[in-house]
């Protein structure tokens, strides 16, 4: 019995030095992993593993970011983040369209053959700093206990399933929708207690369409441009951010309304009523959601306007042959906004300056994601012809309008964590000044 005893000491003293190694080399490994930058990681596209199976944030070495400090650089609150050049990105795209369930039949450019990727490999490069790509992480650790709401139409739902797809990396919501409407979506973040959720509202005012065909095949619509859309504007209370876009819509044929009487059209081609250009119902329509917006008194989340993202037709207008079919970004000095985007921006900005003012004076914070620029210089991203299959009897016209999954799209959730790091430096600064503020009086 001796000798066995013996050798069973020895064991435990060598099992010991093991794992005292293993713990070493565990810890070192994990110091590592934080202080390498997230992007280093790119996604694997050869991966063919199961897309709705959950990403445990436990499993990933980037994990370790989430405990870190968020924090932007300081010359990052000087900087234009929107102004700047497309720049090549090896590293992207970070999901597939194979990994992420929430892409739009219509916008899965790759699934439906799209022959090149390289519309999927840029990156934004501001000219003055650094945007940093966006890190899931980081975002869902931001907005942990919050909720986020999208407002606007499709090219917002874009959007949003773009974020979906982004933050995929680290998990995938649940339905937790309460309308089988799926222009009313909410998705839950079961990790974070985070919502997301989606309004569909292409004019963002109360609309009617007694005609689904009108003078263009696209239907008519009856817009009551000062009064409120309660599909959206009733809900809106709990929401830490709110999202607001539009601008497509706004070229179909409509009659505008005004304390329920007709005040004009846009290509009603009624003898009788005054024809506006589309840019009169927009500034009216954004003015009212915006007044929404503020009147409600529960309400005190941060507004973000996301401006109009240009379609890029050529070669005729979007139902008579355009298409878009280049297959990499503009230079700056390539292309400039002009004629309706430009138009329609304008407009835009200015009813926003409106509001701004406003909304401070009740308190509330509004802001503005441009991405106009940016996304002016991306011909390349759009769905054109690949949004189904060749041989499908469809009633669609090239897709000019919304991008790609992957795509350009995905740049937009750069923008809005870099925000929403700004809004969080803002809000730190607010407090420092308030406490100076309250020990000066004391």
């Amino acid at each position: 019995m001796k000798p066995h005893g013996k050798n069973n000491n020895q064991i435990h003293k060598t099992t010991s030095k093991i794992l005292l190694l293993l713990t070493l080399t565990l810890t070192l490994t994990l110091i590592i992993l934080t202080l390498i930058p997230f992007h280093t990681f790119p996604i694997s596209l050869s991966s063919s593993s199961n897309h709705h199976s959950l990403p445990s944030p436990a499993t990933h070495p980037q994990a370790a970011a989430a405990a870190a400090v968020i924090a932007v650089d300081d010359n990052h609150h000087k900087c234009d983040v929107f102004s700047g050049e497309w720049v090549p990105n090896p590293n992207a795209p970070y999901y597939h369209n194979t990994t992420c369930w929430a892409i739009h039949e219509h916008q899965n450019c790759q699934k439906y053959g799209r022959p090149d990727s390289d519309y999927m490999k840029w990156r934004w490069k501001p000219d003055e700093c650094d945007l940093e790509i966006f890190n899931p992480y980081q975002f869902l650790e931001i907005v942990r206990d919050k909720s986020l709401g999208f407002v606007g139409d499709s090219v917002g739902r874009n959007q949003m399933q773009s974020l979906i797809c982004m933050l995929s990396r680290v998990e995938y919501p649940i339905d937790a929708s309460t309308t089988n409407d799926d222009n009313f979506k909410r998705w839950y973040y079961v990790s974070y207690n985070f919502t997301l959720a989606t309004y569909w509202s292409p004019f963002l005012v109360k609309f009617t369409e007694p005609d689904t065909d009108g003078p263009t095949h696209t239907g008519i619509y009856n817009l009551y441009l000062d009064e409120f859309d309660e599909a959206w504007t009733n809900h809106i209370d709990k929401f830490n951010y709110l999202i607001l876009n539009g601008g497509h819509w706004f070229s179909r044929p409509a009659f505008y309304y005004e304390n329920h009487q007709v005040v004009g059209c846009k290509f009603c081609q009624k003898d009788n009523i005054t024809d506006y250009p589309m840019t009169f119902g927009y500034r009216k329509a954004f003015r009212t959601a915006y007044k929404a917006i503020i009147s409600r008194k529960n309400f005190k989340g941060v507004t973000i306007l996301r401006t109009f993202a240009p379609m890029h037709f050529e070669g005729g207008e979007w139902n008579k042959g355009g298409n878009c079919v280049r297959k990499k970004p503009f230079k700056n000095n390539e292309i400039r906004l002009e004629g309706t985007n430009l138009e329609l921006y304008l407009a835009q900005m200015e009813e926003f300056k409106w509001a701004e003012i406003k909304a401070k004076e009740n308190g509330l914070k509004f802001r503005v994601l441009d991405i106009t620029q940016p996304m002016l210089l991306r011909p390349d991203g759009h769905p054109s012809k690949y949004g189904h299959w060749p041989e499908e009897n469809v009633t669609l016209y090239n897709d000019c309008v919304h991008w790609c999954l992957p795509g350009p799209i995905d740049t937009w959730s750069d923008f809005l964590l870099h925000m929403l790091k700004m809004e969080g430096r803002r809000s730190a600064q607010e407090k420092k000044a308030y406490s100076r503020l309250i020990k000066g009086k004391l």
